[in-house]
């Protein structure tokens, strides 16, 4: 599924509601509770044994073939951890690498697909894709709240309906970061090509939290998305780590 437009060298896999995971009839239909915060500590010590360079660049939570597969130029790592493998729950935490090594920012709950995670993402298996992505366009409802990326703001932006578990979906697209997976980067999110083929999904975004799983997206709360629109910079190549915590360990 790897598409080195699109994916940044590592398994992968796809999706959008009208974002969010697939096909824009999905966005007439729905995307657990909140996981706990918790601030995972940077690796800012060597660790014996460990080569001093390596041990800077260290994630918490991220094994070494994951960690290979960011790359060189990447300032910025939005890490997503889900709590397993067919669980929707996950948390996200934005990574900025200095020169200490990677700082670890404040851990926000969130949401993934409503069956979890795939090495292979199909349209409509409602499962989020594993791997590493570039960040590179975003857009909403709302108007630019002060984003760094190239921002459209646009009435395409709409979630109508409600979710799996009943919640409305209205205003999950107020605010979006589109992952690039099976996507041109460099366009608007709403933007429909897919060089994967349709049938691998797409529009897999990073959006508003409506209470409850997706059908492919990622989702954090309003606050933390306007936080992150403002955070993320393309000069410092933000990336987006995605998976379950066992899986990114390896």
């Amino acid at each position: 599924m790897i598409d080195r437009r699109t994916t940044v060298g590592f398994l992968a896999a796809p999706f959008l509601l009208s974002g969010c995971g697939g096909d824009p009839s999905a966005a007439r239909s729905g995307a657990a509770p909140n996981a706990p915060a918790r601030t995972p500590t940077p690796a800012r010590t060597p660790v014996p044994g460990m080569p001093v360079s390596a041990a800077l660049r260290r994630i918490p939570g991220l094994g070494p073939a994951v960690m290979a597969a960011i790359p060189g130029l990447a300032r910025q790592a939005v890490v997503v951890t889900g709590r397993g493998r067919d669980s929707p729950v996950s948390t996200a935490v934005l990574h900025e690498r200095t020169e200490v090594g990677w700082e670890a920012g404040q851990t926000w709950p969130a949401h993934n697909a409503l069956h979890g995670w795939s090495g292979h993402h199909m349209a409509g298996d409602l499962r989020s894709p594993l791997g590493v992505y570039t960040l590179s366009d975003a857009g909403g409802l709302l108007d630019d709240p002060g984003s760094r990326l190239p921002y459209e703001q646009s009435s395409g932006f709409v979630s109508p309906g409600t979710g799996f578990e009943g919640e409305p979906l209205a205003g999950s697209f107020d605010y979006v970061v589109a992952i690039d997976y099976n996507r041109e980067r460099g366009r608007s999110p709403l933007d429909w090509t897919r060089p994967l083929g349709a049938d691998r999904g797409g529009g897999i975004w990073i959006h508003v939290d409506h209470g409850g799983p997706t059908h492919g997206c990622i989702s954090i709360g309003k606050a933390h998305m306007k936080a992150l629109l403002r955070a993320l910079d393309p000069d410092r190549h933000p990336v987006v780590v995605l998976g379950y915590a066992d899986w990114l360990a390896r």
